[in-house]
């Protein structure tokens, strides 16, 4: 991680995403501009949440551990997310593993300034709350997914939850193989179990696998297979 000194990019950040409709502006927020890189650490689960982070550029993959060791996936993020939320509000340490899925932009603002100045704001509480129930719903569809869904349906979900639309045929996922057992773990399979999940969708001409990449051939039949469940 990295901060960035530069206030007119932090002033169009603020700006494209109304911050002025989240905290009080006219006090100066002391806002930091963060940027993290591709497959960088976040915030590690079980610390304490130092600052509330608004994602602005980016996406983010959020997991938990569970009691093997292992991480379930539970969703990934976009802008305009907030990071960190839920700590705030019950005062705890952060509850999941974020993690930058690629190049990440993050606006920051510390938890002991917020506390003094913005938890009687109604626009930020407000925000907090729409936040909240939206990670309630989103954590909801994800134990579904966990607990019932198939193999196929979960790693289908996954790539379409990574991929972009308009990327279409030309997108191809960084698969080592060291991410295709982070992957099983993460979508609480084996690594075995998830090689012929990808193997099946390839002979399905689904997917292409090459050594170290993935590409989605056909999105209509890979949107069918996930049955219109998303980690996000």
């Amino acid at each position: 991680m990295k901060f960035i000194q530069n206030p007119n990019l932090l002033e169009t950040k603020l700006r494209d995403y109304h911050f002025e409709k989240i905290v009080d502006q006219e006090k100066q927020p002391p806002f930091t501009l963060q940027q993290y890189e591709k497959d960088e650490v976040i915030l590690l689960e079980g610390v304490e949440l130092e600052a509330l982070l608004f994602l602005v550029e980016g996406k983010v993959k959020i997991a938990s551990s569970v009691e093997t060791g292992k991480s379930l996936l539970l969703r990934f993020v976009q802008p305009l997310s907030i990071i960190g939320d839920i700590e705030l509000i019950r005062n705890v340490p952060v509850q999941s593993q974020v993690q930058a899925v690629n190049e990440c932009l993050v606006i920051g603002l510390h938890v002991h300034y917020i506390k003094q100045h913005e938890m009687n704001n109604p626009k930020f509480l407000h925000t907090l709350l729409e936040h909240v129930s939206y990670k309630l719903q989103t954590c909801t569809i994800a134990s579904r997914v966990n607990l019932l869904a198939s193999a196929e349906n979960k790693f289908a979900s996954y790539l379409l939850s990574t991929a972009s639309p308009e990327q279409t045929n030309d997108f191809g996922i960084e698969l080592r193989t060291s991410s295709v057992k982070e992957i099983a773990d993460l979508l609480g399979m084996t690594y075995r179990h998830l090689n012929r999940v990808i193997h099946s969708l390839a002979q399905k001409k689904i997917i292409e696998r090459n050594k170290h990449s993935i590409r989605i051939l056909n999105w209509h039949d890979l949107e069918k297979i996930a049955n219109g469940i998303r980690f996000k």
